[in-house]
């Protein structure tokens, strides 16, 4: 399928690895030009080579904590003009809701919420004046069902939910298309962290920890980062435009709800 976004040029951030890299491959293969973010330059570095190798697109890579403000002002200076904007950055640590503090929470907020929301302001402007452009947000299975030792995470990505509610719909007349990612456990770092975190309470291996949580997924396993970038590379296409403000949930069926 041809997913008429060929020479547009997109911004994926923490895009080195797991699902954001599983976004900008699938942009990639698309022929979307790439800004891609990480905070480790060597792992970003091989992969902007990587895709330059395999796709034949551009590829800038920008080496910086997209979560600072002087990370983001390295980031947007790179990036420029963007057509597609994919906000993505790792979630907080798990615990109990006795272990956080205010400061946990603004950390939650400024990395899950303020920073995405940062983002689509410095750059969906530039979109609503070219009259095209797509914003994905990936944020998590729990704002459809909260996880109790993720709620840093809870918090901070409905309150990102609820902001995108309401600006997608302002922003839909001038052409940009704005909707959320929510991954359920698909096979990346932060699922073999969790997972290890089970395993060294319960005394079992870490294999052990991700077989028992993938015997509660209807899907019986983990998803991949590849799914999960198809997906996103078909919210940024020219088949999307009808798609405003929604919460698409990848997560093996493990939510079970009518709607």
């Amino acid at each position: 399928m041809d997913l008429g976004i060929t020479g547009k040029r997109a911004l994926v951030c923490a895009s080195s690895k797991g699902l954001g890299r599983g976004c900008a491959e699938a942009l990639a293969e698309a022929g979307v030009d790439l800004v891609i973010n990480a905070r480790s330059e060597g792992p970003l570095q091989e992969t902007a080579q990587a895709l330059r190798d395999t796709y034949g697109v551009e590829v800038t890579a920008v080496a910086a904590d997209i979560t600072t403000e002087e990370g983001r002002a390295q980031v947007l200076k790179a990036a420029g003009d963007v057509d597609i904007l994919v906000n993505n950055a790792g979630g907080p640590p798990p615990g109990m809701w006795t272990d956080w503090e205010r400061e946990d929470f603004i950390k939650a907020l400024d990395a899950n919420m303020l920073t995405p929301i940062a983002l689509i302001k410095a750059l969906v402007p530039g979109m609503m004046d070219r009259g095209w452009g797509r914003v994905v947000n990936i944020t998590s299975q729990s704002v459809k069902s909260p996880i109790a030792v993720l709620g840093l995470s809870n918090s901070a990505r409905a309150g990102l939910t609820g902001y995108v509610a309401g600006t997608s719909r302002q922003v839909a007349g001038k052409g940009v298309v704005m909707n959320n990612l929510l991954p359920g456990i698909h096979a990346t770092d932060r699922a073999t962290s969790l997972d290890t975190g089970v395993a060294e309470k319960e005394g079992i291996t870490l294999e052990e920890a991700a077989a028992q949580r993938a015997a509660g997924i209807p899907a019986g396993r983990y998803g991949t980062a590849q799914e999960f970038g198809a997906t996103c590379a078909f919210l940024c296409s020219q088949y999307a435009g009808y798609m405003i403000g929604q919460n698409v949930l990848l997560d093996g069926g493990a939510l079970n709800a009518t709607m």
